[in-house]
């Protein structure tokens, strides 16, 4: 747009407005709007000797509700477009949704605090998300492994396909990188003969640590990328090209935070003989996060536990009682456990965290922050002290093959 009189600038309407809202003295404009006009450079006309778009006038005065009085910032209250918003987000969430949502196949776990979306098929799933997602709460949508070509997943195709890559390695055990052939990961994902051994003979929980990642794995992994993409949840919000994702429509200018895709892969602790260490520790992410379940592979070998074994493991956990039906199922197939915590919980376990490592001798620095620093993994004896002491629950959800796990950004969680 040309400059204005005041060489006042914008590329945007948005923009025009961040730069005029607030200088009004009402009153002084025609209309009585709460926004100081715009004007043209053109032929002047009326008391002022300059013109205002009317149509501009139109689309500040439909968002403006009341007047602002002189001197106080402005509050905009922009009516929603959807004309069955409910009035009490809150009590929709928490009451039983089953007249207002009766075409969704969804049930509420852990208390009510994460939204479990049973048929990923579902075109209107998005608009009980959204209601969910306001409260800032996680989100399971199960199934996406149906829409997913299940071939291009498996440790072999994809040990055969970029076996000579190099990668960092994670030992999830002493924290330990090592940059390694990518195939020795890969040859001991369910051999445990093949698997690196520790010290004391004891073997190795190891972790590929995000390889491959954003652009890279477009690059590499052309057609998984594509697979991935065709298979996100809730493609009003999740895919690239969504029309409510916002990270995907910032402008050019902004700094975009890593949105991946990510590869994230690891051994299960099944054959390790300390089953209170993770292969993600407690952390935030700074962005939304949506986690897909694409593959579990089932570890042979000497000291792994039985499948059995592992579902007696699962089942210590203080589970929903919606999850220890999903266990008892012979069709699914349990590959991760979660714990996640509520982003307004993260002083509280902070403060939790610094104190148990004073307890065990550790030296806590000012400057340290167990969870930006990915220090811990909270085990169950932990987890229980947590609630009594502080009186922060732990929600824990198990991830079985094809479920979507959405997280808000902020939330803290364990893998």
């Amino acid at each position: 747009p040309p400059s204005s009189q005041n060489n006042e600038q914008g590329s945007t309407l948005r923009d025009l407005l961040t730069t005029t809202a607030g200088k009004l003295r009402l009153g002084s404009t025609d209309a009585g709007i709460a926004f100081a006009p715009v004007y043209s450079t053109g032929t002047a006309s009326g008391k002022s000797g300059r013109t205002m778009p009317n149509i501009l006038d139109d689309i500040i005065a439909s968002v403006v509700e009341n007047k602002i009085p002189p001197n106080r910032a402005p509050k905009i209250n922009v009516k929603s477009e959807i004309k069955d918003e409910p009035k009490d987000d809150k009590k929709c969430i928490q009451d039983d949704c089953s007249k207002r949502y009766s075409d969704i196949q969804y049930s509420w776990i852990c208390d009510k605090h994460v939204l479990w979306l049973r048929d990923h098929k579902n075109s209107n799933n998005w608009k009980l998300f959204k209601e969910c997602w306001k409260q800032g709460r996680p989100v399971l949508v199960s199934g996406m492994h149906k829409k997913m070509n299940f071939s291009l997943w498996k440790a072999e195709s994809i040990s055969l396909d970029f076996g000579n890559q190099q990668a960092d390695i994670l030992n999830c055990k002493d924290s330990i990188i090592s940059n390694t052939n990518v195939k020795e990961f890969w040859d001991g994902f369910e051999d445990v003969s093949k698997r690196q051994k520790i010290k004391n003979g004891e073997t190795a929980l190891l972790k590929l640590k995000d390889w491959p990642s954003g652009e890279d794995f477009k690059a590499m992994m052309p057609a998984r990328y594509e697979d991935l993409l065709k298979s996100l949840p809730l493609p009003e919000y999740c895919s690239p090209e969504g029309k409510l994702n916002l990270a995907s429509h910032l402008p050019g200018f902004f700094v975009r935070p890593d949105l991946g895709p990510r590869l994230c892969s690891a051994y299960g602790v099944a054959a390790t003989k300390d089953h209170d260490i993770g292969t993600t520790n407690l952390h935030i992410e700074v962005s939304d996060v949506v986690n897909i379940l694409v593959y579990v592979g089932i570890a042979k070998g000497n000291g792994v536990l039985s499948k059995s074994g592992v579902l007696k493991k699962l089942e210590e956990e203080d589970l929903d009682d919606l999850l220890r039906k999903r266990l008892k199922d012979s069709s699914e197939l349990p590959g991760a456990l979660w714990h996640i915590y509520a982003g307004k919980d993260a002083d509280k376990i902070r403060e939790f965290l610094q104190k148990i490592a004073k307890e065990q001798g550790l030296e806590v620095l000012p400057e340290h922050d167990p969870i930006r620093d990915q220090s811990w993994y909270v085990n169950k004896k932990l987890r229980q002290r947590l609630f009594e002491e502080y009186g922060v629950k732990t929600c824990t959800v198990i991830q079985f093959l094809g479920d979507a796990i959405i997280l808000p950004a902020g939330a803290l969680h364990q893998v």
